[in-house]
């Protein structure tokens, strides 16, 4: 059998660096490898597998040209230029966790470590074309998506004990999670787990688990896969996604900032992540996140303009909603660069009324009201489909923060609209932003820089009350914010002192706790070492 593979495996070897070419073009023909194709770069590689089927294929990942490695495959595995028959060998002379996190989430069939003997390579390329070429007939219908005939000759092939039994009770796993058959899939990989403790089993019976809505029972498993170094990133990322669908945002954010500490290349993650952390008004993590996609995203399959442009948004919100001086200028250099490249990269895009939007917000960031006006005054809501949810949505923002109320609302509802009719073009997490925003901008009149100054106005007069209602209403849009959170504790004290107001403790809990864990500034520290000596210590009953 090795000598028939050898002889007829049709290879394909992606490697820029001249020497490390020469050293595998060698060691295979060495092996009896003579059907063997060659690529310098990515480019080359996504050429040649349109013209030609390979039984394998192997690729270094640290390609710098144009694509690396994981981008190579995971654009190959999108556009279908590869079948589920075509094997894939990662090599590499980088093992840091991140990178192999992020390759293993690709599922290639295998990764061999720079550097490798002639024997190493030669097991590796016989057990992986071995195994494709025995179990072709299924991997193709399953790429055809014909998954109950696939079960079909699964089964066929287990009763026959052909071999390969892992591997076809595997895929026998995927196929009924993929026909969201969860009831029979609970059952199966129960089965599974009863002959042999696979780790994959374990990973399909939670998934099973939620797709069913046992979601208990999904959690308490997913803690325990949470205490294994090789099932973490697995459990982080599903349990992510079973506090989003149980609504429980706080917690999602925390499981998907583990997954995406560990694997950060995974942009569906990290979008999830970014919609998550906008629900849960945490800005600062929502621009990081858009950050990371539009740095991952470049010369990927997911490279596209709104990549740049919701960057470059999520920049504005998070300057807008927070008070540090440096990161403003920061975050406000960086989206102005957000836009350059996207000139640069999309040099044709229609983007122009997106582009006009962002400008306008960056006036207004930097308090040039009447250049922003000029601007978003320009633009009008008629009956045109829209083209972005997002870009939609920004442009909301903007009329609500230079005052065009009745706009702002009715772009709002459009918004809505279009999610609730074409629910294909969103996320569940996408529409309750959208919901949420709109409801807390029906209530503010204001922007939240607005708000805050005026919250400071009345407390300055001595008019505590209303400047509680501003001061809440801006730190429930922007709970991070260290000022106004300082301010909104400061008032809550004095007000109940002053003028026997009803105390929030819940609310004052919240901001000393933001304050406590927070990097405070001179001045800051200062006043809320005062306001603690004041009102904390000595009132302890209030505290």
């Amino acid at each position: 059998m090795a000598q028939q593979v050898s002889s007829s495996a049709h290879i394909l070897i992606i490697e820029e660096q001249p020497l490390a070419l020469s050293y595998m073009k060698q060691s295979l023909e060495r092996l009896g490898y003579r059907r063997l194709r060659f690529a310098e770069n990515a480019v080359v590689a996504k050429t040649l597998c349109k013209e030609d089927a390979f039984d394998l294929i192997i690729c270094a990942f640290n390609l710098s040209k144009h694509q690396d490695g994981y981008q190579l495959y995971e654009e190959l595995k999108v556009n279908k230029l590869i079948k589920g028959a075509t094997g894939f060998i990662f090599i590499s002379a980088e093992t840091s966790g991140a990178l192999v996190h992020s390759v293993l989430e690709l599922h290639p069939d295998d990764f061999l470590v720079k550097p490798f003997n002639t024997l190493e390579l030669k097991s590796r390329i016989e057990r992986v074309v071995k195994r494709k070429r025995a179990l072709k007939d299924i991997f193709q219908l399953m790429d055809d998506e014909n998954y109950s005939k696939a079960v079909k000759m699964i089964d066929t092939k287990l009763a026959s004990q052909q071999g390969y039994a892992a591997v076809l009770l595997r895929l026998k796993g995927d196929a009924l999670l993929l026909q969201q058959q969860y009831e029979q899939a609970k059952a199966f990989f129960k089965s599974v787990l009863d002959i042999q403790k696979f780790t994959w089993a374990r990973i399909g019976l939670v998934e099973a688990l939620i797709g069913n809505n046992e979601h208990n029972l999904a959690h308490r498993m997913l803690k325990t896969l949470l205490e294994r170094t090789e099932t973490r990133l697995v459990a982080y990322d599903l349990l992510g996604q079973l506090e989003i669908k149980l609504n429980q945002f706080e917690q999602a954010q925390e499981y998907l900032s583990a997954a995406t500490t560990m694997a950060p290349r995974n942009l569906e993650r990290q979008e999830s992540l970014s919609q998550v952390a906008q629900i849960n008004h945490d800005y600062e993590q929502t621009y990081l996140a858009k950050r990371d996609i539009a740095k991952f995203a470049r010369h990927s399959v997911h490279d596209n303009p709104e990549v740049y442009l919701n960057a470059a948004r999520a920049g504005i919100d998070y300057a807008l909603t927070t008070d540090q001086g440096e990161q403003i200028s920061r975050v406000t250099r960086q989206t102005t660069k957000y836009l350059n490249d996207l000139k640069k990269q999309f040099p044709d895009a229609q983007q122009q009324t997106q582009v006009d939007v962002l400008n306008a917000r960056l006036h207004y960031l930097k308090d040039e009201h009447h250049k922003a006006k000029m601007l978003i005054e320009q633009l009008v809501i008629d009956d045109s489909p829209i083209r972005s949810i997002d870009g939609a949505l920004d442009q909301a923002k903007a009329y609500h923060e230079l005052g065009f109320h009745t706009q702002a609302q009715a772009l709002f509802n459009k918004i809505i609209d279009h999610c609730e009719r074409y629910p294909e073009r969103r996320s569940e997490l996408q529409l309750k932003s959208v919901i949420q925003q709109q409801s807390e901008r029906r209530d503010l009149r204001m922007g939240p820089r607005e708000l805050n100054n005026h919250a400071v106005e009345k407390f300055k007069q001595g008019n505590y009350l209303l400047a509680l209602e501003a001061f809440t209403q801006a730190f429930r849009v922007m709970p991070k914010n260290r000022s106004i959170a300082l301010n909104l504790l400061q008032c809550l004290y004095e007000g109940s002192t002053r003028q026997g107001m009803t105390f929030n403790q819940q609310l004052a809990n919240k901001c000393v706790s933001l304050l406590e864990q927070a990097d405070l500034d001179a001045e800051m520290s200062e006043r809320f070492e005062k306001i603690k000596q004041k009102y904390i210590n000595k009132h302890s009953h209030i505290a």
